[in-house]
């Protein structure tokens, strides 16, 4: 149904589907990857009853900003994606839209939540400057360093302490936890992804962590997510989440194993598919942390 009504503004105008699969709306995985997250510092900000105003404030923004993303990304890899099978029909690689349109249409995503985060406090503010940077030079860190993933995890992350300050007023050190705990997963399931496209980036000369890990990939992968579950562990303890909140740790540790195995041979379908499954242990979480609350 979702996709019938992105495929119908395009009946409306026959340009809209170009700007649709830049902004990647019809691939909603980045914004369940971005979203869940967030949601998870929301929820503990909250003590489990965040504001709506809130919630609909960081829903909008994670939307907007993913499809930010998206557009500074296709933007810094224009003369690169079509040299990567996986992208080369991407609109600005395929030439369907311009550079120009593009970074018209970055600014006005970028404007948009700004004017959401406006509705928030000084201090939350402040701390989207921070966010905007990292999701500005996450796209041109391929070229220069094999950690690309790991700025990605350092924006990936960012709506974590900020829904904290927009919730609360205050950032208390325990929040930090949740975004190392994210910071760290991201690094290991966009290795995944990044996996898929390993052959064409060694063959073009873009970075990755998947291309620096080489063979020991998925063992790395593995040890992120149990380090990620790990800090998780830790900030449950330091905001006091019981039995539903470690029995979505759980879950989300049966993804990840589920994961490694089904990557055993590389197989770039078997590593895409792996990320991908990823939006279902963010979403464990949030759900152990949602009945957490609920059955105090």
């Amino acid at each position: 149904m979702y996709l019938s009504l992105l495929k119908s503004l395009n009946r409306l105008n026959p340009r809209a589907w170009d700007f649709i699969q830049l902004t990647r709306i019809d691939k909603p995985i980045g914004v369940y990857l971005l979203l869940w997250p967030t949601l998870w510092a929301l929820w503990v900000a909250g003590n489990g009853h965040p504001s709506l105003a809130n919630v609909l404030i960081f829903v909008v923004g994670v939307f907007l900003m993913r499809a930010a993303g998206c557009v500074i990304n296709d933007f810094a890899d224009r003369k690169v994606d079509g040299h990567v099978k996986r992208t080369q029909q991407r609109p600005l690689a395929s030439g369907k839209v311009s550079s120009r349109e593009a970074l018209v249409l970055f600014a006005v995503l970028v404007a948009l939540s700004f004017l959401l985060v406006l509705l928030t406090n000084a201090t939350t503010i402040w701390l989207s400057f921070g966010g905007l940077a990292l999701a500005a030079c996450y796209p041109f860190m391929k070229r220069y360093t094999y950690y690309p993933q790991v700025v990605l995890g350092a924006a990936f992350s960012w709506g974590m302490p900020m829904a904290f300050t927009a919730e609360t007023g205050t950032l208390p050190a325990a929040a930090w936890l949740l975004y190392i705990a994210n910071l760290l997963w991201t690094v290991a399931y966009d290795t995944y992804y990044a996996m898929v496209d390993r052959d064409d980036d060694l063959r073009i000369g873009v970075k990755s962590t998947a291309v620096l890990f080489g063979d020991a990939d998925r063992t790395i992968i593995l040890t992120l997510q149990a380090l990620a579950l790990g800090c998780l562990l830790l900030a449950g303890s330091q905001f006091n989440l019981g039995l539903p909140f470690h029995l979505g740790l759980l879950a989300a540790a049966a993804c990840f194993a589920w994961q490694w195995h089904s990557t055993r041979e590389r197989d770039r379908d078997a590593c895409f598919k792996a990320f991908l499954h990823n939006h279902w242990a963010g979403m464990a979480i949030f759900l152990g942390i949602v009945a957490d609350y609920l059955l105090r």
